[in-house]
């Protein structure tokens, strides 16, 4: 991950959510606008959802970079995308959370896009200037929202396990600390097995998701400024040396700028446990 070299002032931006989240389970949503289009340069921290980005900007927008490659435009960012950040002018942009089993059931086995940051178009396919067109001439967040539901809730023809989509969502629960062993045990299955179908579908090991999980809940304990031996402790880390390698090897930097991430400094207005009155 790359320092931020200018961060949004979040006082500027407008922030959206649906009034009422979870009409597909496993999808989130945020709406941002800039007040006045402004230069930002984002470093993007891992999470554990594939995440599409549709730039809604009148000008340039954003660039993607990631592993020395450009993208500009609308993009789909991938789990474990590894050293991303996003420069450009921040106008109007909806985000939209995808968790593995959504995307894979929407977009294809293994669409967990694990470590690559994609054109959208080339992620979507067929119909995927339509659906952009759809969203710019929307006249609000909540009819933007609503058209996320009805194209996306279209596209989850492709079969997951059960036993995968289960294992996922314990892993969710768990925070990244439950053995596989166990979960393969939970749903009758050889550690083997779970594996195999797990990465074949979701696109990531079973081991490496719970690792995922695990980091994403200590870069927002870390985000909320909870002291580093403390954030180790109550994330299952071994000890604060074990947190260091994790977060080096997820974000490429130290808990202390995870910690100032500027987009884990507005989650909790953005991506809300609960609905907006």
């Amino acid at each position: 991950m790359r320092l931020t070299v200018a961060p949004p002032d979040w006082t500027q931006v407008e922030i959206a959510v649906p009034r009422t989240p979870g009409e597909l389970p496993g999808v989130r949503m945020a709406g941002f606008r800039h007040r006045a289009p402004a230069f930002v340069d984002i470093a993007m921290v891992a999470h554990p959802s594939v995440t599409l980005i549709v730039d809604l900007s009148d000008d340039e927008g954003l660039i993607y970079d990631a592993a020395g490659r450009s993208q500009k435009g609308s993009a789909f960012v991938g789990l474990l995308p590894g050293d991303v950040h996003a420069a450009g002018t921040l106008g109007e942009c909806l985000q939209v959370r995808l968790s593995p089993v959504v995307a894979a059931r929407a977009f294809g086995p293994a669409a967990g896009l694990t470590g690559t940051v994609a054109p959208f178009a080339e992620v979507w396919g067929r119909g995927a200037e339509r659906f952009e067109d759809r969203l710019r001439a929307a006249a609000s967040w909540d009819e933007r929202f609503a058209i996320v539901v009805e194209v996306l809730g279209r596209r989850l023809n492709t079969s997951v396990d059960a036993e995968v989509a289960h294992i996922w969502q314990r892993t969710l629960a768990g925070q990244g600390r439950l053995r596989v062993d166990g979960l393969a045990d939970e749903v009758g299955w050889s550690r083997k097995r779970l594996w195999e179908r797990f990465r074949s579908q979701l696109g990531i090991t079973p081991k490496r998701a719970a690792q995922l999980v695990r980091f994403d809940h200590a870069a927002h304990l870390l985000a909320a400024g909870e002291a580093i031996a403390t954030v180790a402790a109550e994330s299952g880390y071994v000890d604060q040396s074990h947190l260091h390698r994790e977060v080096g090897a997820f974000a490429g930097t130290t808990p202390a700028v995870v910690a100032a991430a500027p987009w884990l400094a507005i989650d909790d207005v953005a991506w809300p446990v609960t609905p907006r009155r």
